[in-house]
């Protein structure tokens, strides 16, 4: 118990809520590493998009996905200002829960040629699992401290790598061995690989609600009425007040920009490789590659961040993304996609966790579910904009190799940005935000500890 006290203590996940937080990153890994990265692109390619040429497959996956995420981030900023009025946090994160399991139970049902209905699922999916996370994300700020905060959220993702990793270790005999299982073929085991995503996604996130008290609403003089009118005018109080937290916003921008680059890598890798004739076994072997690196990998970054600070270490993530888009326009065979692989797993985890812990330290706390969902919209708009980019160069050019070789625009622009950013004064800006919102220095939730700042909030 000595040791496992320790590794929690070196994780930063010292209290309940902080455990229970995190594995909702081991629970939602699933449906990232299955679904949308490794499993359900190899099925879409060889058996749902059957009857569509590979070039036709390929734009109306990436517009599928340009879609969801486009309704995420037209929903996110209105349902987070919603939250933040109502104190509805988890029930909104449980809504979206719910819609991305049911949507992974449909995807086993999908067959040959139902390309259509395929892509509809995947996109609910998309829906379900990136609307969570927005809540997710905003219950970080009201149970973490800001000396926590760098730590916890990389202890979340490398939970998320393993939890990934080791699900999809599992599922990587199933496609490979289908006939040990009884069943027929590839197909069939990535149909049930589906509902193995389903059940793991909804029976790990169960924690989080048991350990982590709904965050309160505070009375700081604003009407704290729940009505769609009322909730659009608090979302527009927020858009206004971002010239308050003026380097919150340019972190915003910095992310707009260089996560673009990111979720086009995770989205689109495991496509683009199939289309350069990669093997199916090396495309699962080298993405769980990048699971096994990325555990300890995420930690490090947040170890790195305590000593250097956050930015120092994102700037040093970007660069190493530089790299990785060379080598995926010049890429040709399996061994150059394992390299790809391994660099990608060593900074994806770190830059993602450290760019919401860093936002997370610029945001007031009792409007962060609002800030939360900003983040998201800026978010999507570069995930929307990643996809289509990607499928209107293979529109142009017929080759995937030059939409590959844009990202490198990006990566440069965000690291621009982020250079300029000052987190000392984002985070004077926030606290001095929640001192006039009358807010103390502790976490706030119902569970405050008798005592503390804020654990007598009404």
């Amino acid at each position: 118990m000595r040791a496992w006290d320790a590794l929690l203590t070196r994780l930063g996940l010292t209290r309940p809520e902080l455990r229970a937080w995190a594995l909702y990153d081991w629970a939602n890994s699933a449906y990232v590493t299955t679904v949308i990265a490794v499993v359900f692109p190899l099925y879409y390619a060889s058996v749902v998009s059957d009857g569509l040429p590979r070039e036709v497959a390929t734009t109306r996956f990436a517009t599928a996905t340009s879609v969801a995420l486009a309704v995420v981030a037209l929903l996110s900023p209105v349902l987070g200002a919603l939250s933040d009025r109502a104190g509805r946090l988890k029930q909104l994160l449980g809504g979206f829960l719910v819609l991305g399991v049911l949507a992974t139970v449909g995807l086993s049902g999908v067959g040959r040629g139902d390309w259509a209905w395929g892509l509809v699922l995947f996109g609910l999916g998309n829906v379900g699992v990136t609307g969570s996370i927005v809540f997710y994300d905003a219950l970080l700020r009201h149970i973490a401290r800001d000396d926590e905060l760098d730590r916890v959220s990389t202890a979340g993702y490398a939970l998320g790598y393993l939890g990934g990793g080791l699900l999809l270790a599992a599922q990587l005999v199933l496609l490979l061995q289908p006939h040990w299982f009884g069943l027929a073929d590839a197909a069939a085991a990535s149909r049930v690989a589906f509902l193995s995503v389903a059940v793991w996604w909804a029976g790990f996130s169960v924690p989080l609600f048991l350990r982590i008290p709904e965050p309160r609403p505070v009375h700081n003089g604003r009407d704290r009425r729940v009505s769609l009118r009322g909730t659009f005018l608090q979302l527009g109080q927020t858009l206004k007040g971002l010239r308050e937290h003026r380097q919150a916003l340019l972190l915003l921008v910095a992310y707009l920009l260089y996560s673009d680059g990111i979720g086009t890598i995770i989205r689109l890798s495991t496509l683009y490789g199939t289309e350069l004739g990669i093997g199916r076994g090396s495309l699962i072997g080298a993405l769980l590659l990048t699971q096994v690196v990325g555990v300890p990998c995420a930690v490090l970054f947040g170890r790195g961040a305590a000593r250097v600070g956050a930015k120092p270490a994102l700037m040093l993530a970007l660069a190493v993304y530089v790299g990785v888009t060379f080598l995926g326009y010049f890429m040709r065979t399996a061994a150059h996609f394992f390299a790809l692989a391994l660099l990608v797993g060593m900074v994806q985890g770190g830059s993602q966790a450290l760019s919401r812990s860093l936002f997370a330290q610029m945001v007031p706390r009792d409007r962060a579910a609002e800030f939360f969902g900003l983040f998201s919209v800026f978010e999507k708009v570069t995930a929307v904009a990643g996809p289509l980019v990607f499928a209107a160069t293979v529109e142009l050019t017929g080759s995937s190799r030059q939409a590959v070789l844009s990202l490198l625009v990006f990566f440069a622009a965000g690291a621009a940005v982020l250079q300029r950013v000052d987190v000392e004064a984002g985070r004077r800006a926030a606290r001095e935000a929640e001192a006039r919102a009358g807010w103390g220095e502790a976490p706030l939730t119902d569970g405050a500890p008798e005592g503390a700042p804020g654990g007598d909030r009404a």
